[in-house]
């Protein structure tokens, strides 16, 4: 859960447990990047809290400005105010670990591996929500800059399922692979591409015409 003080009502995300659960839309800079970060640089981190508010999330994202580096801990100062935390203020002293960071102020010298999932896909909701595998997928002719081309059902969508515009959507396949991420190898095939599962073999095969 991150670090605690017993009488502050916020703590701190753990944003590598975050990164490790979810590899294809939360990003952490790397490990080389902590490491090239010195006093000045600024960070962001996740504070947790409770909260009496049902209006309130359930964290806030905030910076703060680094003033000592001890091996794998930091000190720092919190550089804005938080909109729900009472307990926490601009200028506060806050302690955090590299477990914790989740921007750095600097350019990391390793590619984000989310980016390559970033681009855009349709996808049903029978996939999306309702916890159903996936089942077909094909690759068409991008619709815009940030579109993949990808179109992902479960396979047992009907003609009047998919005329019906409320149940697709449009998300990043990144939030696709967070549902059913066996399709995650499939994903460099050219525009034309289309495959379907086979369950006698239990794998994808190609059902390109």
């Amino acid at each position: 859960m991150g670090l605690f003080h017993k009488k502050q009502s916020w703590w701190l995300a753990d944003a590598q447990k975050l990164a490790d659960e979810y590899p294809y839309t939360f990003h952490k800079p790397s490990l080389q990047a902590v490491a090239l970060l010195k006093p000045a640089d600024e960070v962001k981190l996740i504070f947790q809290f409770r909260s009496d508010d049902p209006e309130a999330p359930n964290a806030e994202r905030m910076s703060v400005e680094i003033t000592k580096i001890s091996g794998r801990r930091f000190r720092g100062i919190l550089d804005n105010d938080p909109a729900y935390i009472d307990d926490l203020r601009c200028g506060d002293p806050v302690e955090f670990q590299h477990k914790h960071i989740i921007q750095v102020s600097i350019d990391d010298p390793v590619p984000s591996k989310t980016d390559k999932y970033l681009p855009r896909c349709l996808v049903t909701h029978r996939v999306l929500y309702e916890g159903v595998p996936i089942g077909y997928l094909y690759r068409e002719e991008p619709d815009a800059d940030d579109d993949s081309g990808w179109r992902i059902l479960c396979g047992d969508e009907s003609r009047e399922y998919m005329d019906e515009s409320g149940n697709i959507s449009i998300v990043s396949l990144g939030a696709v692979l967070r549902e059913d991420d066996r399709i995650v190898d499939l994903l460099d095939a050219p525009v034309g591409s289309s495959f379907e599962f086979d369950p006698a073999s239990n794998s994808f095969i190609r059902a390109d015409n």
